[in-house]
Protein backbone atom coordinates (compact mmCIF):
# COMPACT_ATOMS: atom_id res chain seq x y z
CA UNK A 1 0.00 0.00 0.00
CA UNK A 2 2.97 2.47 0.07
CA UNK A 3 2.21 6.03 2.11
CA UNK A 4 -1.24 5.31 1.29
CA UNK A 5 -3.79 4.77 4.25
CA UNK A 6 -5.05 0.97 4.26
CA UNK A 7 -8.49 1.67 3.62
CA UNK A 8 -9.36 -2.02 3.19
CA UNK A 9 -8.99 -2.60 6.91
CA UNK A 10 -12.05 -0.06 7.62
CA UNK A 11 -13.85 -1.50 4.53
CA UNK A 12 -13.34 -5.32 6.12
CA UNK A 13 -14.37 -3.85 9.49
CA UNK A 14 -17.63 -2.38 7.92
CA UNK A 15 -18.36 -5.26 5.60
CA UNK A 16 -19.71 -7.87 7.76
CA UNK A 17 -23.71 -7.66 7.84
CA UNK A 18 -23.97 -7.64 11.94
CA UNK A 19 -21.29 -5.15 12.07
CA UNK A 20 -23.00 -2.96 9.55
CA UNK A 21 -26.17 -3.52 11.14
CA UNK A 22 -24.84 -1.85 15.01
CA UNK A 23 -23.18 1.07 13.07
CA UNK A 24 -26.63 1.77 11.53
CA UNK A 25 -28.03 1.60 14.73
CA UNK A 26 -25.79 3.82 16.02
CA UNK A 27 -25.98 7.03 13.40
CA UNK A 28 -28.61 8.50 15.53
CA UNK A 29 -25.60 9.55 17.99
CA UNK A 30 -27.51 7.87 21.20
CA UNK A 31 -25.36 5.32 22.71
CA UNK A 32 -26.65 1.92 23.27
CA UNK A 33 -25.36 -0.94 24.93
CA UNK A 34 -23.92 -4.13 23.79
CA UNK A 35 -27.32 -6.24 24.59
CA UNK A 36 -29.18 -3.53 22.47
CA UNK A 37 -27.03 -3.37 19.44
CA UNK A 38 -26.90 -7.45 19.49
CA UNK A 39 -30.94 -7.28 19.33
CA UNK A 40 -30.50 -4.56 16.65
CA UNK A 41 -28.27 -6.87 14.04
CA UNK A 42 -30.48 -10.26 15.56
CA UNK A 43 -27.29 -11.82 17.15
CA UNK A 44 -26.31 -13.56 20.78
CA UNK A 45 -24.71 -11.01 23.24
CA UNK A 46 -21.39 -13.12 22.50
CA UNK A 47 -20.92 -12.56 18.94
CA UNK A 48 -22.42 -8.86 19.61
CA UNK A 49 -19.10 -8.43 21.98
CA UNK A 50 -16.69 -9.96 19.96
CA UNK A 51 -18.35 -7.55 16.56
CA UNK A 52 -17.96 -4.38 19.21
CA UNK A 53 -14.32 -5.21 20.00
CA UNK A 54 -13.50 -5.01 16.60
CA UNK A 55 -15.45 -1.76 15.58
CA UNK A 56 -13.69 -0.16 18.90
CA UNK A 57 -10.08 -1.58 18.22
CA UNK A 58 -10.33 -0.57 14.72
CA UNK A 59 -11.14 3.38 15.68
CA UNK A 60 -15.08 3.45 14.30
CA UNK A 61 -16.59 2.93 17.90
CA UNK A 62 -15.56 4.26 21.71
CA UNK A 63 -17.27 3.32 24.57
CA UNK A 64 -18.45 4.82 27.49
CA UNK A 65 -18.74 3.44 30.89
CA UNK A 66 -21.57 4.38 33.39
CA UNK A 67 -21.30 2.71 36.39
CA UNK A 68 -21.15 -1.25 35.16
CA UNK A 69 -23.01 -0.01 32.12
CA UNK A 70 -21.03 0.09 28.78
CA UNK A 71 -22.68 2.38 25.88
CA UNK A 72 -21.19 2.03 22.54
CA UNK A 73 -20.89 5.36 20.36
CA UNK A 74 -19.87 5.94 16.66
CA UNK A 75 -16.34 7.31 17.70
CA UNK A 76 -16.41 10.41 14.96
CA UNK A 77 -17.89 12.33 12.32
CA UNK A 78 -15.74 11.24 9.71
CA UNK A 79 -17.05 7.45 10.74
CA UNK A 80 -20.05 8.65 10.27
CA UNK A 81 -19.42 10.50 6.86
CA UNK A 82 -18.28 7.43 5.48
CA UNK A 83 -21.12 4.84 6.47
CA UNK A 84 -22.97 8.05 4.62
CA UNK A 85 -21.23 7.92 1.53
CA UNK A 86 -21.45 4.20 1.58
CA UNK A 87 -25.15 4.65 1.53
CA UNK A 88 -24.91 7.18 -1.54
CA UNK A 89 -23.54 3.78 -4.14
CA UNK A 90 -25.32 1.04 -1.78
CA UNK A 91 -28.10 -0.84 -3.91
CA UNK A 92 -31.58 0.11 -2.30
CA UNK A 93 -33.03 -1.76 0.31
CA UNK A 94 -35.64 -4.36 -0.49
CA UNK A 95 -39.52 -3.44 0.52
CA UNK A 96 -41.39 -6.75 1.26
CA UNK A 97 -44.15 -5.37 3.41
CA UNK A 98 -46.61 -2.53 3.90
CA UNK A 99 -44.87 -1.88 7.24
CA UNK A 100 -41.10 -1.88 5.59
CA UNK A 101 -42.82 0.88 2.84
CA UNK A 102 -43.77 3.16 5.76
CA UNK A 103 -40.58 3.18 7.47
CA UNK A 104 -38.47 3.92 4.03
CA UNK A 105 -41.02 6.81 3.10
CA UNK A 106 -40.76 8.10 6.71
CA UNK A 107 -36.73 8.24 6.33
CA UNK A 108 -36.86 9.55 3.19
CA UNK A 109 -38.93 12.47 4.07
CA UNK A 110 -36.75 13.59 7.32
CA UNK A 111 -34.25 12.11 9.59
CA UNK A 112 -30.93 12.81 11.44
CA UNK A 113 -27.81 11.93 9.46
CA UNK A 114 -25.66 11.18 12.73
CA UNK A 115 -25.95 14.27 14.44
CA UNK A 116 -27.84 16.90 11.45
CA UNK A 117 -30.81 16.85 9.69
CA UNK A 118 -31.23 14.97 6.17
CA UNK A 119 -33.51 13.59 3.75
CA UNK A 120 -36.21 15.81 1.28
CA UNK A 121 -36.52 18.56 4.76
CA UNK A 122 -32.75 18.50 5.49
CA UNK A 123 -32.08 19.04 1.67
CA UNK A 124 -34.69 21.70 1.31
CA UNK A 125 -33.79 23.89 4.70
CA UNK A 126 -30.13 23.71 2.99
CA UNK A 127 -31.34 25.20 -0.05
CA UNK A 128 -33.65 27.92 1.53
CA UNK A 129 -30.93 28.54 3.69
CA UNK A 130 -29.07 29.26 -0.11
CA UNK A 131 -31.77 30.77 -1.80
CA UNK A 132 -32.15 33.39 0.90
CA UNK A 133 -28.63 34.03 0.70
CA UNK A 134 -27.59 32.98 4.17
CA UNK A 135 -25.07 30.17 3.14
CA UNK A 136 -23.07 30.34 -0.22
CA UNK A 137 -21.28 27.06 -1.34
CA UNK A 138 -17.96 26.30 -1.88
CA UNK A 139 -16.31 23.31 -3.01
CA UNK A 140 -16.73 21.08 0.16
CA UNK A 141 -18.00 23.71 2.32
CA UNK A 142 -20.97 26.12 2.94
CA UNK A 143 -19.70 29.83 4.03
CA UNK A 144 -21.96 31.79 5.84
CA UNK A 145 -23.00 35.01 4.63
CA UNK A 146 -23.05 38.32 6.35
CA UNK A 147 -27.03 38.07 5.78
CA UNK A 148 -26.88 34.13 7.29
CA UNK A 149 -24.25 35.94 10.58
CA UNK A 150 -27.69 37.75 11.33
CA UNK A 151 -29.82 35.05 10.45
CA UNK A 152 -28.43 32.40 12.64
CA UNK A 153 -27.60 34.58 15.79
CA UNK A 154 -31.18 35.71 15.10
CA UNK A 155 -32.12 32.04 15.45
CA UNK A 156 -30.60 32.01 18.37
CA UNK A 157 -27.35 29.43 17.19
CA UNK A 158 -23.96 31.22 18.33
CA UNK A 159 -21.74 31.06 15.60
CA UNK A 160 -18.36 32.02 17.16
CA UNK A 161 -18.97 29.03 19.50
CA UNK A 162 -19.65 27.04 16.84
CA UNK A 163 -16.01 27.74 15.01
CA UNK A 164 -14.39 26.90 18.10
CA UNK A 165 -15.34 23.29 17.91
CA UNK A 166 -12.67 20.75 16.45
CA UNK A 167 -14.53 19.67 14.02
CA UNK A 168 -15.81 21.03 10.25
CA UNK A 169 -18.14 24.11 11.09
CA UNK A 170 -20.71 23.92 7.72
CA UNK A 171 -19.52 20.40 5.64
CA UNK A 172 -21.35 19.81 2.62
CA UNK A 173 -22.62 16.35 3.21
CA UNK A 174 -24.43 14.50 -0.07
CA UNK A 175 -27.71 13.05 1.33
CA UNK A 176 -28.53 9.34 0.04
CA UNK A 177 -32.22 9.58 -0.80
CA UNK A 178 -31.89 12.55 -2.69
CA UNK A 179 -28.71 12.94 -4.37
CA UNK A 180 -27.88 16.58 -2.74
CA UNK A 181 -26.47 18.58 -0.25
CA UNK A 182 -27.79 19.38 2.93
CA UNK A 183 -25.92 20.92 5.79
CA UNK A 184 -23.97 19.24 8.08
CA UNK A 185 -21.13 20.03 10.71
CA UNK A 186 -21.14 21.75 14.36
CA UNK A 187 -23.63 24.62 12.35
CA UNK A 188 -26.20 21.65 10.70
CA UNK A 189 -25.96 19.99 14.25
CA UNK A 190 -27.01 23.31 15.73
CA UNK A 191 -29.69 24.09 13.20
CA UNK A 192 -30.87 20.34 13.96
CA UNK A 193 -31.27 20.41 18.12
CA UNK A 194 -32.43 24.06 17.78
CA UNK A 195 -35.15 22.71 15.64
CA UNK A 196 -35.99 19.99 18.05
CA UNK A 197 -35.78 22.49 20.97
CA UNK A 198 -38.60 25.08 19.67
CA UNK A 199 -40.33 21.68 19.12
CA UNK A 200 -40.22 22.17 15.35
CA UNK A 201 -39.50 18.57 14.85
CA UNK A 202 -40.05 15.57 17.09
CA UNK A 203 -37.95 12.25 16.85
CA UNK A 204 -39.48 9.16 15.52
CA UNK A 205 -38.27 5.20 16.07
CA UNK A 206 -35.64 4.43 13.37
CA UNK A 207 -33.61 7.95 12.46
CA UNK A 208 -36.58 9.28 11.30
CA UNK A 209 -38.26 12.75 12.42
CA UNK A 210 -41.40 14.34 12.01
CA UNK A 211 -42.79 18.18 11.52
CA UNK A 212 -44.72 19.46 14.15
CA UNK A 213 -47.86 21.46 14.02
CA UNK A 214 -46.12 24.35 15.46
CA UNK A 215 -43.03 23.26 12.95
CA UNK A 216 -44.89 23.61 10.23
CA UNK A 217 -46.08 27.18 10.71
CA UNK A 218 -42.70 28.32 12.06
CA UNK A 219 -40.65 27.07 9.25
CA UNK A 220 -43.13 29.55 7.02
CA UNK A 221 -43.24 32.30 8.74
CA UNK A 222 -39.22 32.22 9.81
CA UNK A 223 -38.17 30.87 5.75
CA UNK A 224 -41.18 30.41 3.64
CA UNK A 225 -40.95 26.75 3.73
CA UNK A 226 -44.00 24.60 2.90
CA UNK A 227 -44.24 21.07 4.63
CA UNK A 228 -47.29 18.98 4.33
CA UNK A 229 -45.48 16.66 7.51
CA UNK A 230 -47.73 18.52 10.37
CA UNK A 231 -49.68 15.95 12.46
Amino acid sequence: MGSRPDFSFVAKLMADSSRAAMLEALLDLDGLPASELAKRANISLQTASGHLTKLVEGNLLHVEKHGRHRYFRIAHADVAQAIEMLTVIAPSPKVNSLKDFSRAEKIQVARTCYDHLAGKLGVLLTETFIEKGYLHEEENNFLVTKDGEQFFHGFNIDLDALRKKRRHFARKCLDWSERRYHLAGSLGNAVLLQLLDLGWIERLPGRAVSVTEVGSEGLYETLGITTTESK
